[in-house]
């Protein structure tokens, strides 16, 4: 049999070689990806001329603006050497020489990620799921899911996942409650967002009934964590993969692991008005077609309206409340960052004085730099610029540690105490954000008495500090302490009781201060009790709570007491009687004698 000019056994040779060849190539390909990680490019990618890049800094400032502008195409970043490694094509290539900065092509044996496999402090998407339904079921009162909407897979019939929210807070106590929602891991090769956001939940809950300050988070505030933004992008990069998008098989080709949408660009805010995003579907930062496009976008923009109110108007000078409630945070890797408003424009945000305070207060614990959102380049349909220019919250980009795939020491050792400081501050924060970070803190708080009889007076003893911001880009105004005040079960927000702490040396002249004070038990029930305690500055501004426990006990009989009174009742009651006889007895003695009439 011939078929075009060629017999039937050699074209069965052909394609037996050919077929041969196509093997040998995917197990070349596999075996490269799985010793590169996820830094390797498929061949759609090489086919567009990417590369490696190494960009060399020559301060931190620069570092960062070039780590904002281009974080799509990060690898990794030397802060010691001075330089960030860059996977980008010749589009991002002109960009970077256009702004000054020096482009070295860089080796193919650049260092690449590992595989979860070797991340054992890492949860995959089915033990993230799992850890979050443990806590429901063992604080079903402080803790409930909420299946927000679906991710893309879902969504099409083709596995997938729900997009759950971890809400936090205690159903018996009224409201209203403001609200912190964490945004983790929107991008999928950020490892160690989702287990921060997981320890969190873990220590307020944990803490709740022993740790003061958890206690009343949980009480009187909400905390909402939707602990994977994107899941089908996350479990490919599970596997090593440098999977930042979601996985949408419609933008750039199916099998492309260049595919989907960059999620942290398909915001309805100001999207596509600023070249902050791309228009071509292979690159990581693809905005998609239209605004909310992917139904990870759609389902996080519907959450956030319905537990946040619109609190800004409509035009881009319109300022929320000095008053306006809630606090978001989209947590990413890497950058060692504390993000504001706006990423679109250099312009401010109209907020711009309270976002710029409280995103130095939250770098104060984590020591990472503060500043506005926008580097080299703007950044546009991001889900900070949402929060804030749709709803009037503050609305902030936290970018943890040196890498995307942050090793489990670090992420132990560094992350984790950094950042639960900070988050902690921020649920504090969030009844009043753009008020409560310009006063003071209360750094250390202690009472004399952990147990207390009542009507035994209890001693109280605090340390404030006015200075806790990161001053890095700027500065904030420090001002002296002007007062201190403590209540007891009722705080502020719900009318409770102030009485004055007064400063240990005699006087409010410095910006730290230790006060002093003393709590009258008298008349208090028997049980636990909580005091907060709130400072002052000079300019007016009060901080946020602190808050320590107290255990009343009701009055003991001292032992004896009791017995000695019931003798001295008794004889009481028997002389009383005896005198009584003896007088009616002398009575009757005086009338029969006629001594008496």
């Amino acid at each position: 049999m011939r078929i075009s000019g060629l017999n039937y056994t050699d074209l069965q040779s052909r394609i037996v070689r050919l077929l041969s060849l196509l093997v040998g190539v995917a197990v070349l390909t596999l075996s490269w990806s799985a010793s590169r990680g996820a830094e390797v490019p498929d061949p759609l990618a090489v086919a567009k001329g990417n590369q490696f890049v190494r960009v060399p800094f020559a301060n931190a400032s620069l570092g960062n603006r070039i780590l904002i502008s281009f974080e799509g195409s990060m690898v990794r970043t030397d802060k010691a050497e001075g330089y960030h490694v860059l996977y980008v094509g010749p589009e991002e290539i002109a960009k970077l020489k256009e702004a000054g900065l020096e482009v070295i092509p860089s080796p193919l044996d650049e260092p690449g990620p590992l595989r979860l496999p070797g991340y054992p402090c890492y949860e995959t998407v089915e033990e993230i799921n799992l850890a979050a339904g443990v806590m429901v079921s063992t604080s079903p009162g402080l803790a409930s899911l909420v299946d927000i909407g679906d991710s893309w897979e879902k969504a099409t019939g083709q596995g997938g996942y729900d997009l759950q929210v971890l809400r936090l807070g205690n159903v018996q106590t009224q409201g209203p409650k403001p609200s912190l929602f964490l945004l983790c891991a929107l991008h999928a090769r950020e490892y160690a967002t989702t287990p921060l956001c997981l320890a969190f939940a873990e220590s307020l809950l944990d803490g709740y009934g022993s740790d003061a300050d958890a206690t009343w988070l949980l009480d009187h505030h909400e905390v909402h964590i939707l602990l994977n933004g994107n899941p089908d992008g996350r479990k490919w990069a599970e596997s090593g993969y440098f999977w930042r998008k979601n996985t949408n098989q419609n933008y750039c080709s199916p099998l492309s692991s260049d595919r989907g949408a960059d999620l942290n660009r398909n915001f309805p805010f100001q999207w596509d008005c600023c070249g902050g995003g791309s228009d071509s579907e292979c690159s990581p930062t693809y905005r998609g077609p239209i605004p909310e496009s992917e139904p990870e976008t759609q389902a996080i923009v519907d959450y956030m309206r319905s537990i946040f109110p619109d609190q800004r108007g409509p035009g881009l000078s319109a300022a929320a409340p000095a008053d306006s409630t809630g606090i978001f945070i989209d947590v990413h890797a890497y950058g060692e960052l504390v993000l504001w408003p706006w990423g679109f424009a250099s312009s401010q945000a109209p907020n711009a004085i309270g976002l710029q305070t409280l995103g130095r207060k939250l770098a104060y614990w984590n020591q990472y730099t503060p500043e506005q959102s926008i580097g080299l380049y703007p950044v546009d349909g991001a889900s900070d610029d949402f929060g804030y220019g749709d709803l009037g919250i503050a609305a902030f980009t936290l970018e943890l540690g040196t890498t995307f795939f942050q090793s489990c020491s670090a992420f132990e050792q560094t992350i984790v105490p950094d950042n639960l400081p900070s988050l902690l501050y921020a649920a504090k924060a969030a009844r009043t954000p753009y008020m409560s970070p310009a006063g003071p803190e209360v750094t250390a708080l202690a009472l004399d008495l952990e147990i207390a009889v009542a009507g035994q007076p209890v001693e109280i003893l605090a340390t404030l500090d006015d200075g806790l911001f990161n001053q890095v880009n700027g500065s904030e105004p420090i001002q002296a302490i002007a007062g201190a005040e403590y209540y007891v079960d009722a705080p502020p927000w719900a009318a409770g009781l102030a009485h004055l702490l007064t400063p240990v040396d005699g006087t409010f002249d410095s910006a730290a201060e230790s006060v002093s004070g003393s709590i009258d038990t008298s008349g208090m029930s028997a049980g636990q009790h909580i005091v907060f305690v709130r400072g002052q500055d000079g300019s007016g501004n009060w901080g946020v709570v602190r808050a320590a426990f107290i255990e009343i006990e009701a009055p003991e009989e001292v032992p004896g007491l009791a017995w000695i009174g019931q003798v001295l009742l008794g004889g009481a009651v028997f002389l009383t009687g005896w005198w009584r006889a003896l007088r009616s007895y002398n009575t009757r003695r005086e009338h029969a004698s006629g001594a008496v009439d």
